[in-house]
């Protein structure tokens, strides 16, 4: 890529492991080179030099770094960056991937051995992978104690503990008090019905936009907006296959937003707030993209990346969407989650259905899809997305590798760099992504030509993907947008 100094020192700051192996830098007070996910101390501006490579730093005279070790680089290793990995894998400990799973099944579909896995991992939290998910099942474990009614049992087993006993001991000994002791400081005003948790965000967040964009987008029956809250059913594949419905809204404590789910979701907690998490972009760095946008996001400061809460789901609007209106791939998409997704009951109005899942849709045929009002060539792009999710060529989830999950989308016949982008940029929760050609993207540039667009917008990585909102929020055209 095309290396603007300040964009490369904004994506060193922020030590993102997504940026790893684009670029490298030189410090010119210790000559030495480095990647941008380095762990030491991030060098004064003045000092930094960056190179497309880690040949054309050498070739200036820096030397590799001893810490970071550029050699392991995406694309220069065949074992992915340290840094990379160790948050790939507290990415899937913290959805609950451990519960069911080995310390060696992990590090298999990472790709690793369980012995290097554990040994990054020590290197970039400071505990082992067993350590970390252990906190993090007590940690859900103190929160379902004193924000639901659960009995202690199903918080034991919600949490990810076989056994109840070993439960006690360990929050007893963690804690110094029992889980029943825990609970009886808890507030009383628990339903019984559900279970309700508040998830903060750095302010500020604007969601009065995230509302209007899933609004445009809700498909019928399984999601409803209203002016103040989302609503939608859900089914999550954790230890076991649960479904359910959510809602959100802003929770009355400061900076935060309140989560409600059905009792049926329990079984699956972790990975169903870390999906509300990337679905609303509850991790993002308002600061960071402020600072890398300038003027362009002044006018909405707040505005959020929204994410997904099915990969499937989104990529399926994404190609419903080629060259219709919102409006039209709306209307699509909820006759295609009639004719396929499995109904369900909710005590909401308008929340009936579950959307279908790769399996589902593997399982039909193109005419049947086609049958719904969808043109051939992309019943047959679905039917083809769905036959490689379902085979494991193709996996849309926030921790996938970005690179060749774009190129495995754009080997599907139907689906070019505009979509494949846009599914990286909510499946993936890629903040680099940059749908293109886009015509409202080009409108709001001013721009006529692609490749100078696309030129125009490396002074906004490494976050691409939130200009593009800004654009479109510029013009008003959310709505517009698939």
């Amino acid at each position: 890529m095309h290396l603007d100094p300040d964009q490369c020192f904004r994506a060193l700051k922020s030590h993102d492991a997504r940026f790893d192996g684009r670029f490298f830098v030189g410090v010119g007070t210790t000559r030495v080179y480095c990647r941008p996910v380095c762990t030491a101390r991030t060098p004064l501006r003045k000092n930094c030099s960056f190179f497309p490579s880690a040949a054309a730093a050498e070739n200036e005279g820096f030397r590799p770094c001893l810490r970071c070790r550029p050699e392991l680089a995406p694309g220069y290793a065949t074992v992915d960056a340290n840094r990379r990995l160790a948050r790939a894998a507290a990415n899937r400990i913290e959805d609950g991937r451990l519960e069911d799973a080995s310390l060696e099944d992990l590090a298999a579909k990472l790709g690793v051995t369980d012995r290097h896995l554990r040994r990054v991992f020590k290197e970039e939290f400071g505990v082992s992978p067993v350590e970390y998910a252990q906190t993090q099942r007590l940690l859900l474990a103190k929160r379902l104690l004193t924000d639901t009614h659960l009995p202690v049992l199903e918080v034991a087993m919600a949490s990810g503990f076989a056994s109840l006993r070993r439960f006690n001991d360990l929050f007893k000994s963690r804690y110094r008090m029992t889980p029943m002791e825990l609970r009886a400081k808890a507030p009383s005003s628990r339903d019984a019905d559900r279970l309700v948790f508040d998830l903060a965000y750095r302010p500020p967040y604007d969601w009065a936009s995230m509302l209007a964009f899933l609004e445009g987008r809700a498909v019928k029956g399984v999601e409803t907006v209203d002016a103040k809250r989302y609503r939608r059913t859900v089914r999550l594949e954790g230890t076991k296959s649960v479904h359910g419905w959510i809602e959100v809204a802003p929770s009355p404590r400061k900076s935060a937003l309140r989560v409600t789910a059905s009792s049926s979701l329990a079984g699956a907690l972790p990975l169903l707030l870390a999906r509300v998490k990337s679905l609303f972009d509850l991790a993002c760095r308002p600061d960071e993209i402020a600072a890398a946008l300038g003027p362009l996001a002044k006018l909405h400061p707040g505005l959020r990346l929204p994410g997904a809460m099915d990969g499937f789901e989104i990529a399926v609007r994404a190609i419903l969407g080629q060259q219709v209106t919102v409006k039209a791939a709306t209307t699509i998409a909820g006759r295609f989650a009639a004719a396929f997704g499995e109904a369900i009951e909710t005590p909401h109005d308008g929340l009936e259905r579950l959307f279908p899942t790769p399996r589902d849709i593997a399982a039909t045929s193109t005419n049947d899809i086609a049958a719904q009002g969808i043109i051939a060539s992309r019943a047959r792009a679905i039917h083809a997305l769905a036959h490689a999710m379902v085979e494991g060529r193709l996996v849309l989830e926030p921790d996938a590798n970005v690179d060749a999950t774009i190129e495995a989308l754009q080997a599907i016949a139907g689906i070019g760099p505009w979509t494949a982008h846009y599914i990286a940029m909510r499946a993936l929760a890629w903040p680099d992504a940059f749908p293109h050609p886009d015509v409202a993207v080009l409108k709001a540039m001013k721009e006529s030509n692609g490749r100078r667009a696309l030129a125009q917008a490396e002074a906004w990585r490494p976050f691409r993907a939130y200009a593009v909102l800004h654009l479109w929020k510029s013009l008003e055209t959310t709505r517009n947008k698939p």
